[in-house]
């Protein structure tokens, strides 16, 4: 079971979840993804997994949630960036289904959908997948976004995304790739090294509000940048993804290598005071993504 504390200082919850440390590091010849493992079907395109360890569970009356985990493809050895756009969009039905399911659970404030990859974050399961995570309170960076997302819209009329998204299109220095439907772009005030963002072209605030034409966009855009962060140091780039669906929808790509050989550590600036130090100018971050030249 879990315990939400409080941090008086912060103003924001913590989530003790001690029995997640018991959490396997996988044997290389068995992973419980794959089929033949007894624990998914013996055919499958993608799959909704309950998290063996979840942090919320509905079952918890101390943290009622939910942890699941997507499973992107039955083969263990595909990396995300190498799975084919349609691959993509079932994924994108996937989340899209779940993220309703859940978020009309009255227990559900918040529903975040996300990936980690690699082991320099901490992934102990190499099979292509994801999360999704219902809380049963909403996360501060996520009320940090809704106020000022509001008091923008109070003061100027109008979406604070939308006015990012505008001023990163007449920039044109930092944009990646787009298509009718997305943009991605290396935000100006990127925190991390090669962060990007991919936002919708329309006021979308999430997913169950995109068309069918914009899943098929937003699975091809998903898929290049996939593939020009895995090409761009010629070797699979651990990062964290996460979907953004309060106000305007948008992905949020975070990186975790500033070069070829070098590894982004958040240290006492960053994980103490919340202060960022960007080692990589958004500019020239941009420049590199958008010079890689893959195929989706």
């Amino acid at each position: 079971m879990s315990e939400l504390r409080w941090h008086p200082l912060l103003r924001e919850w913590v989530v003790v979840t001690a029995h997640r440390q018991d959490r396997p590091q996988m044997p290389e010849d068995w992973c419980p993804f794959c089929p033949g493992s007894g624990r998914v079907p013996d055919h499958y395109d993608v799959y909704l997994y309950p998290n063996d360890f979840p942090a919320f569970s509905f079952d918890d009356p101390n943290a009622p949630g939910a942890c699941d985990v997507v499973l992107y493809s039955p083969e263990h050895n595909r990396l995300p960036s190498e799975l084919p756009s349609e691959q993509w969009e079932r994924v994108i039905a996937l989340w899209t289904r779940r993220t309703g399911e859940l978020s009309r659970d009255p227990r559900v404030k918040h529903v975040a959908v996300f990936e980690n990859t690699g082991a320099a974050v901490g992934v102990t399961m190499p099979h292509p997948h994801g999360q999704i995570y219902a809380f049963p309170f909403v996360p501060p960076r996520v009320q940090r976004e809704w106020h000022s997302a509001s008091e923008f819209r109070l003061e100027r009329k109008r979406c604070l995304y939308c006015h990012v998204l505008q001023e990163e299109q007449d920039a044109k220095a930092r944009i990646v790739g787009e298509n009718s439907g997305f943009t991605a772009f290396v935000p100006s005030f990127a925190r991390f090294p090669y962060e990007t963002h991919l936002y919708a072209n329309r006021h979308a605030r999430g997913l169950e509000d995109l068309r069918a034409c914009e899943v098929q966009q937003l699975a091809e855009l998903l898929l290049g940048t996939r593939k020009k962060y895995d090409a761009l140091f010629s070797n699979p780039m651990p990062l964290m993804m996460m979907l953004h669906q309060t106000d305007h929808f948008y992905i949020e790509f975070l990186p975790l290598q500033r070069s070829a050989h070098k590894l982004k550590y958040l240290a006492s600036v960053e994980s103490s005071l919340g202060t960022f130090l960007e080692d990589v100018s958004p500019e020239s971050a941009a420049e590199a993504l958008r010079s890689v030249k893959v195929n989706v």
